[in-house]
């Protein structure tokens, strides 16, 4: 069976890829932006297709031959996202038929249609409405709600929300009820609908036991050994809401409000299809869920995370730009007596728990000020302590590009007028750390001059330190 999967860096993604190369008799093709994203293991294991949905001509690639193919596509990010989810779903299954691909497999969310429905559910909804019109390819549309699992946007806001504030100041949303589900449990659907024995389209809604969100709160307060209260207000609107979850959760402000704006109506099953058409498979109750998840984090184990989707392909989006940058704080220290394994290993370990060096204090007053003005601030931190992987998130950076023992990367992902970048690079006996930045009119050059006292004391701190910490 050849199989193709789209959307492999996304949070289920990375999951589900993981999984399918567990398989015998499946063949993988996978349909990425950035073929530097994928780790070792798939570009041995997996024919690898680089492009997008609006690339008609690349997506054709990809389809071609294919008999399944996994559509695990979202432009939240984006601010036109609805009308790219519409175009990118209706050029998918236009090719997809074109190919004569058999099957489509979407994940979408659970909900209706009705005047309560939230922007990104009704996205949702309509890409699988659009997915589903082809007489020619069979589309199960598998569809979910509150996804509990290690590095899952809704439990870390709800992880960060019960770990922080003892009494929780609660809106009247946490009385709507969902149906949440384990990330394993949404697994087991995506892989169990390639072998499923049906013909025609189907909705199949999963989820586990029904319950309201301050419930899903006081578990996960239970399975952290917390105590917490909820004191519920009638007043806190979205907005309020979204800066409330911004301050005290990973999320930035334009996650939160997608997130809370979906919090008016009910996710709960429509129909029984999970029960009738996969009656193997037995959801994990939400408690059963949170300590998986826990235990996952505190195991180091977090195989995917919400914001680590971004992989953009690095030679086309800013190869020019940080080429073009106006100002640049360079450093450079002969290495010569220094182990470079060991100075890139403890390059590629900077930040979330392991810090920022001796003016970790400054990056976390940047990170609170970012949250402020609506950024991701620094408590996304880091997927793994030791390990980076192209495209993922590290506290308010994303990972550009890796060149092993040569090069990181990083891309400022903070509030910032303008455009910046953090690059490390062993050459011949030398480490050269840069620091770039493109600015935005008056405003951009304004920011770099203030915080120019500041940038000598850390980026001359923090070339040493990755010394001292590498013989340490």
């Amino acid at each position: 069976m050849k199989v193709l999967l789209t959307g492999a860096n996304g949070y289920i993604g990375r999951r589900l890829k993981r999984a399918l190369l567990d398989l015998d008799g499946v063949d993988v093709r996978i349909f990425v932006r950035n073929k530097k994203t994928l780790s070792q293991k798939a570009l041995d294991r997996c024919e690898v297709v680089e492009g997008d949905t609006f690339d008609k001509e690349a997506l054709e690639k990809a389809l071609e031959g294919v008999d399944t193919a996994y559509y695990l596509i979202h432009s939240l990010n984006k601010k036109n996202y609805k009308e790219l989810d519409k175009l990118s779903a209706q050029n998918f299954i236009d090719i997809a038929s074109k190919c004569k691909v058999k099957r489509v497999i979407y994940l979408g969310g659970l909900g209706v249609k009705n005047e309560d429905t939230s922007e990104h559910l009704l996205s949702r909804l309509e890409t699988g409405e659009v997915l589903s019109s082809s007489d020619n390819v069979q589309t199960l549309w598998i569809r979910a709600g509150v996804i509990i699992g290690s590095g899952s946007a809704s439990f870390e806001i709800i992880r960060n929300l019960v770990e922080k504030i003892p009494f929780l100041i609660t809106p009247k949303w946490v009385d709507t009820l969902a149906q949440p589900i384990a990330v394993d449990d949404v697994i087991n659907y995506l892989l169990a609908s390639l072998y499923l024995e049906h013909n025609k389209n189907l909705v199949v809604d999963i989820g586990s036991k029904k319950m309201p969100y301050k419930e899903m709160m006081l578990q996960t307060a239970t399975a952290l050994g917390l105590k917490r209260y909820l004191i519920p207000v009638p007043f806190m609107s979205i907005n309020i809401s979204s800066h409330w979850l911004n301050l005290f959760t990973p999320v930035p402000i334009s996650v939160a409000r997608a997130l809370i704006d979906g919090l008016k109506s009910e996710v709960v099953m429509q129909n029984d299809n999970a029960q009738k058409y996969y009656p193997n498979i037995t959801p994990l109750s939400y408690i059963q869920a949170v300590e998986k998840a826990i235990l996952e984090i505190e195991q180091n184990q977090v195989i995917s995370r919400w914001s680590d989707a971004d992989g953009t392909i690095w030679d086309k989006t800013h190869g020019d730009q940080i080429n073009d940058a106006i100002f640049v704080d360079r450093q450079e220290t002969d290495i010569s007596a220094y182990d470079k394994e060991k100075i890139f290993k403890t390059i590629l370990s900077i930040g979330g728990e392991n810090g920022w060096f001796n003016y970790d204090f400054l990056w976390v007053m940047r990170g609170f000020i970012d949250k402020i003005f609506g950024g991701v601030g620094l408590r996304r931190g880091r997927r793994d302590q030791h390990e980076l992987r192209v495209g993922e998130s590290l506290d308010f950076w994303r990972v550009e590009d890796i060149v092993e023992n040569e090069r990181l990367l990083l891309f400022a992902q903070m509030q910032v007028p303008g455009l910046a970048w953090l690059e490390f690079k062993i050459k011949g006996d030398t480490l050269i750390q840069s620091a770039y930045f493109y600015p935005k009119g008056l405003w951009g050059r304004l920011y770099w001059y203030t915080l120019k006292p500041l940038h000598y004391f850390i980026f001359k701190n923090m070339i040493q330190s990755i010394l001292k910490r590498s013989v340490s």
